[in-house]
């Protein structure tokens, strides 16, 4: 029996993300221990960890190469539309992952890191990422005014083009302003959203030129699944949490209460611990290895593959999430991250039908 006998090897990726690793962390269960407070410096130094998130970019653009030579029909392998199909979202899976290693990357201080951020991000097309998550979404989360976070009740197929606009236009005010103060073009090779799509631009080019124009409908399905998986994790990390305005008319200072948080073990390896999502709002600068886990985080019920899945179904997810969401404020909808009185009523209704 040889590859392409094994219909479902092209689906391996979405396989493992969504069918086995929930299931070793449903067996394996979660961790909720902390490093020794003695030991945080030691491990912000290990170099270890930093090479973890260096490596994982060559591997991807690795497999993202073999994928165009398969789908452009090299080599003796011979695809059927559905195994294209399938490889086309597992290399959208693994772009997505690393949209999570450009997130831990971008985050950091070194010129070196914040590079390498953009260059995970270019194979996505999602470049204005790395100007929005750390100057929009971090200072607005859990706030009307943030795109990336999903109110009580809202469906996840009208959050992700919320989400998806409202962060793109955000990067795009934003590097304006940057600009502006310092008396520059937006027409600038300096524009970081600029030289992150041109980075994409790129990159297509350069494969197109390669492989043939015949890869440029995989390629671009591909980068679709992986900014979809991103905007599907922003709709999970805040679900229905908000921050409380102050009399001064600011919110609250971002706290572990303002994201959900999973201990799973599996899936925190798999994404440098993005799901200790808490510690991550209330110290954007730890890096993965030092975050740790806050009684007072709300706790999502299962892992991000687990949660995914069930995002997909808006009704299940609704029956898993509202009531965990209301609980968490102590049955005080009005505290929660709901806009519209209609919402509210809804979500009401829906906290008491499954409670």
């Amino acid at each position: 029996m040889s590859i392409t006998d094994i219909r479902w090897f092209w689906w391996l990726c979405p396989i493992l993300a969504f069918v086995v690793v929930p299931a070793l962390d449903h067996l394996i269960g979660r961790d909720k221990r902390n490093p020794p407070e003695g030991a945080y410096v030691e491990l912000d130094r290990d170099r270890f960890y930093r090479w973890a998130t260096y490596l994982y970019l060559p591997n991807q653009y690795l497999s993202l190469v073999l994928a165009c030579w398969l789908w452009s029909g090299g080599g003796w392998l011979r695809m059927a539309l559905g195994d294209k199909v399938g490889l086309m979202v597992t290399v959208g899976v693994i772009g997505g992952v690393g949209i999570n290693a450009a997130h831990e990357l971008g985050h950091k201080h070194e010129r070196f890191e914040q590079r390498l951020s953009k260059i995970a991000l270019a194979q996505t097309c999602y470049g204005h990422f790395f100007v929005e998550h750390n100057r929009g979404h971090h200072s607005r989360v859990a706030t009307p005014a943030d795109p990336a976070s999903a109110r009580l009740g809202e469906n996840l197929y009208c959050f992700i083009p919320r989400s998806l606009l409202g962060g793109l236009r955000s990067a795009l005010r934003s590097e304006a302003r940057r600009l502006a103060r310092a008396g520059l073009s937006q027409r600038t090779f300096g524009n970081h959203v600029l030289n992150a799509w041109l980075l994409s631009a790129l990159l297509f080019t350069v494969v197109a030129l390669w492989f043939g124009p015949i890869v440029l409908p995989w390629l671009l399905g591909q980068a679709v699944i992986g900014f979809c998986l991103l905007e599907i994790v922003n709709y999970i990390e805040h679900y229905g949490l908000r921050r409380q305005r102050l009399p001064s008319g600011r919110y609250e200072k971002v706290a572990p209460r303002h994201s959900w948080n999973s201990n799973t073990v599996v899936a925190n390896v798999f994404l440098f611990h993005l799901q200790r999502h808490s510690d991550h709002h209330a110290n954007p600068r730890r890096r993965y290895q030092t975050l740790r886990s806050f009684d007072d985080a709300p706790e999502l019920p299962g892992g991000y593959g687990t949660m995914l899945v069930l995002a997909l179904v808006p009704p299940l997810w609704r029956r898993v999430m509202d009531p965990l969401v209301l609980d968490h404020y102590g049955g005080e909808i009005g505290l929660a991250a709901v806009d519209s009185s209609r919402e509210r009523r809804g979500v009401a209704r829906y906290g008491q039908r499954n409670g």
